[in-house]
C-alpha cells in the first residue's frame, strides 16, 4: 500500500515538473523551492524502492512423509499377547533411550491393559540400540540372555525403568532382582553371543524406515508380511489409542 502511494505521489510530482514546476506550488500554497524539495525527496524514495532486491521465491513445501510400511515378518521374537490377535504392534527400542523410558512409563501399561491383555494386539519387542548410547547394545544382549531363563519381560522392564543406570555392574543386580541365575546370566552377557541377532533387528527396522527410538509399526499380518503404518516417538497414550482403534475399525474387530 505504501509503495503504491509513494509511486502515485511521485508520478503527480513529476507531472507537475513537466508543466513548469509552478502548478504544485500554486495549488498547495508552497514556494517553488519547497515544491522542488518535495520532488527531490519523492524521487529519492522512488529510487530506493526500485533498487530494493526482489524477494526470492520460497521453495515448495516438502511432500508429506509416507508412513506406510510393508515389511517381511518372520516368525519368532519376543512377544506378548495372543498369537492370532487382529493387530500387531512392533516396538523398536533402545534400553538407554530416555524417550523409550518415557513411552514405557506413560503409555505401555495402558496399551497392555486395553489392547494386549484383551486379545486385540500382539506386541513384539525388537532391538534398535543407537550408537550414541554406550550401554544400549550390552543391554539388548542382557535382555536376550534373560530370555534364556524365561525372564525377558521382567529384565526388559527393569532396564527401561533404569535407563540411565545400565552400566555393566548394574545389570547383575537387575538380574538378581528378577530371580535369575546371575553367574549364568553374566557369562551370557560377556559372550556377546547375540550380536548377529541384534544386527538383524536393526536391519529390519532400518528397512521399515526406523531411524530413532522408540519407533513402532502397527498393522496386520497378510501373506507373511506386516502391512501397516510407522509411528515415531514417545507419544501419549491417546495417540496410540486413536490409531489402534482406527485400524481395528478397518478390520471390523474392535
Amino acid at each position: 500500500m505504501k509503495i503504491r502511494l509513494f509511486r502515485s505521489l511521485t508520478a503527480l510530482a513529476m507531472a507537475a515538473t513537466l508543466l513548469g514546476g509552478v502548478t504544485l506550488a500554486r495549488a498547495d500554497g508552497i514556494t517553488s523551492d519547497q515544491a522542488q524539495q518535495i520532488l527531490d525527496e519523492l524521487k529519492a524514495i522512488h529510487k530506493s524502492l526500485d533498487s530494493r532486491p526482489v524477494a526470492a521465491p520460497q521453495p515448495a513445501a516438502p511432500p508429506p512423509i509416507d508412513d506406510k510400511v510393508s515389511m517381511a515378518f518372520p516368525p519368532g521374537g519376543f512377544s506378548v499377547g495372543k498369537e492370532n490377535a487382529p493387530l500387531v504392534l512392533v516396538e523398536y527400542t533402545d534400553y538407554q533411550c530416555p524417550f523409550c523410558q518415557r513411552y514405557h512409563n506413560d503409555s505401555f501399561a495402558q496399551i497392555k491393559a486395553n489392547f494386549i491383555d484383551t486379545g486385540k494386539i500382539r506386541y513384539i519387542s525388537r532391538d534398535f540400540p543407537l550408537p550414541m548410547h554406550e550401554n544400549a547394545r550390552r543391554s539388548a544382549t542382557a535382555a536376550r540372555c534373560a530370555a534364556e531363563q524365561g525372564k525377558f519381560w521382567e529384565l526388559r522392564h527393569a532396564m527401561i525403568v533404569h535407563a540411565d543406570q545400565l552400566q555393566a555392574d548394574k545389570l547383575g543386580g537387575y538380574a538378581q532382582s528378577a530371580s535369575m541365575d546371575v553367574p549364568k546370566f553374566q557369562a551370557c552377557v560377556d559372550s556377546d553371543k547375540f550380536r548377529a541377532a541384534i544386527d538383524k533387528d536393526i536391519a529390519e527396522g532400518t528397512a521399515a524406515g526406523v531411524n530413532g527410538t522408540p519407533s513402532f509399526v502397527l498393522g496386520r499380518i497378510e501373506n507373511g508380511k506386516l502391512q501397516g503404518v510407522r509411528m515415531v516417538g514417545a507419544m501419549p497414550y491417546g495417540q496410540f489409542e486413536a490409531k489402534i482403534q482406527d485400524m481395528l475399525n478397518q478390520t471390523g474387530k474392535n
